[in-house]
């Protein structure tokens, strides 16, 4: 007893000049006395008394060291999903609290690849750069000209044992548009062509969205009339072309082109009344011409394997 007392000072001495929690102390001190005094005995029911005391308590240290108060978090408010633009720069954020005396690190999770430790940056992509300044709890890390094989997910990490972590997903976008017909559009004669363009993904709005037919720009003060333009701009811009009263000669390529984000185009075909009966008769025609096809196949399938009398009688 006398040694597990001598033992006892020493953790009490060293948790004094370490400034460790005394409870945290205590719960060491406890678990070591039971194990030197118990030490003596050999019969089964002492060694599984004292297993199910080493359980208790490892359970009891562990407990206490991850409910105390001072122990790191992460602030659950900081964004997860972080969208950028290619090119243009992207911050991934983590807020820490009571970080103390430990580091924070970022790594991307593709390659477990370490970016950054505290202020310092780790990795020779000079694309990627540690912020923080001192007295915050914001841990940043910044990407330069980010492209679309940045995305994924990304972790900042607290220097415990085990570390714990907070991850960010970040997804890396193109300005697109689209043109919400499709490829190709088939209106009748007579009808309105109603087409809208949609663009998404830019840093602002464009400025400008010009709609042009074969090489010409569509002008809606022409002679023909009946042509206008309904635009939005937001997040998610779109603008709408109407061409009333859709002849032949509306027929053709028409493009949507944004300053800010790449052109968008559709065919459109203006079909006259007989048109449609025409492409009705053709489909049917080419319909019969298949299903003759398949019945003529099916039957000199069934004529070639058809069994003879011998081979019934034989079993071949």
């Amino acid at each position: 007893m006398n040694d597990a007392i001598s033992l006892g000072e020493v953790i009490v001495m060293g948790h004094i000049a370490s400034g460790v929690k005394p409870a945290l102390w205590l719960s060491l001190l406890h678990g070591f006395l039971f194990l030197i005094a118990d030490s003596g005995t050999e019969s089964p029911q002492d060694h599984s008394t004292m297993d199910v005391s080493s359980r208790h308590f490892r359970a009891e240290f562990l407990q206490e060291w991850q409910g105390s108060p001072d122990a790191p978090y992460f602030d659950p408010s900081t964004p997860r999903n972080i969208t950028g633009l290619v090119g243009h720069p992207v911050r991934l954020l983590c807020r820490v609290k009571n970080l103390q005396n430990r580091t924070v690190s970022w790594v991307r999770h593709r390659d477990i690849h370490l970016l950054t430790v505290g202020r310092y940056t780790y990795t020779s992509d000079q694309r990627f750069e540690a912020q923080h300044k001192p007295r915050s709890e914001e841990w940043a890390l910044r990407i330069r000209s980010p492209q679309r094989r940045d995305s994924g997910q990304y972790e900042c990490q607290i220097s415990t044992t085990p570390p714990i972590g907070h991850a960010v997903f970040l997804n890396i976008v193109e300005p697109e548009t689209i043109i919400s017909s499709g490829p190709e559009l088939f209106i009748q004669a007579g009808s309105t062509i109603n087409l809208t363009c949609t663009v998404r993904h830019t840093p602002e709005p464009p400025s400008s969205i010009t709609w042009t037919h074969g090489e010409q720009v569509i002008n809606f003060d022409s002679a023909r009339g009946g042509i206008s333009l309904v635009t939005e701009k937001g997040l998610k811009s779109t603008s709408r072309l109407l061409v009333q009263r859709a002849t032949g000669s509306d027929a053709g390529v028409y493009t949507c082109g944004p300053n800010n984000a790449p052109s968008a185009a559709t065919r459109v075909h203006v079909l006259s009344g007989e048109h449609p009966a025409a492409m009705q008769q053709g489909c049917a025609k080419s319909t019969l011409d298949k299903t003759a096809s398949i019945l003529c196949c099916l039957l000199t399938i069934y004529v070639l394997r058809k069994p003879s009398f011998n081979d019934l009688q034989f079993g071949t």
